[in-house]
């Protein structure tokens, strides 16, 4: 028999893959086009004001007590004391720990929620005035790549991928300033280092300088230190 999850999958497809008239087309596109401008009008406002931030990416199933959690919790922390705002995904796991250690620091803590079916509810960590859930993940990350002047990224899944090379190409084209991007826990992500060198890299599908986009690093000091050497080389001022 067909478990509910299967069958909801197929009711799902079949709705995507069912033809419909101009009219239907139309609604469906008008509401969407609405939703998508009240989730960017209300990123903008509430973001727009909020100074320099650094936003920690991370998967949403770390447990508390794992090695991951604490680190995160650690370098938000750090981070607040010297000053900066943090942004998180607004979830759970890595996201949680992100907002903790920034709530326990009195930083600003700032957490952009997505509604999903399982996984994601809000952490209670997050700033009151500093929550919002978004339904669209690309209007979600417009908001990390616009409002952050610095990416922590821990160890997570697609998700996590999905918002790091997001802020790498953004980078690479020029499209946003070279903020620095530091990966935390050599051995999570070396194996990526390694692929990306030995095959997008000899195959010339990125510039020997685009492996300077992003460093890796193990310790949360080495990451604080990251992201205050570049707001002292540049003269600017955190959240004091």
């Amino acid at each position: 028999m067909m478990n509910t999850e299967s069958l909801n999958e197929e009711d799902r497809i079949r709705e995507a893959i069912t033809p419909k008239n101009w009219n239907e087309i139309m609604t469906s596109d008008s509401w969407a086009v609405f939703k998508i401008m009240a989730e960017l009008v209300d990123g903008y406002d509430k973001l727009g004001r909020i100074g320099p931030c650094v936003t920690i990416f991370g998967s949403a199933r770390t447990r508390s007590n794992h090695q991951y959690y604490k680190l995160a919790e650690e370098i938000a922390y750090l981070l607040t004391k010297k000053g900066f705002g943090i942004i998180s995904g607004g979830g759970p796991g890595i996201m949680e720990a992100a907002n903790k250690g920034a709530h326990f620091g009195g930083g600003k803590s700032v957490g952009l929620n997505i509604e999903l079916p399982t996984e994601q509810g809000s952490n209670p960590f997050i700033d009151p005035d500093k929550l919002i859930t978004f339904d669209f993940f690309f209007v979600r990350k417009v908001m990390f790549m616009k409002y952050s002047q610095g990416y922590i990224v821990l160890p997570g899944g697609f998700g996590t991928l999905d918002e790091l090379f997001e802020a790498i190409t953004l980078i690479q084209t020029h499209k946003t300033v070279k903020f620095p991007i530091v990966l935390v826990s050599k051995d999570y992500w070396q194996g990526l280092i390694d692929w990306i060198s030995d095959h997008l890299l000899a195959e010339h599908n990125i510039s020997p300088e685009d492996m300077n986009i992003f460093t890796l690093v193990d310790t949360a000091e080495e990451a604080v230190q990251i992201i205050e050497s570049y707001y002292n080389k540049y003269a600017l001022k955190p959240n004091f």
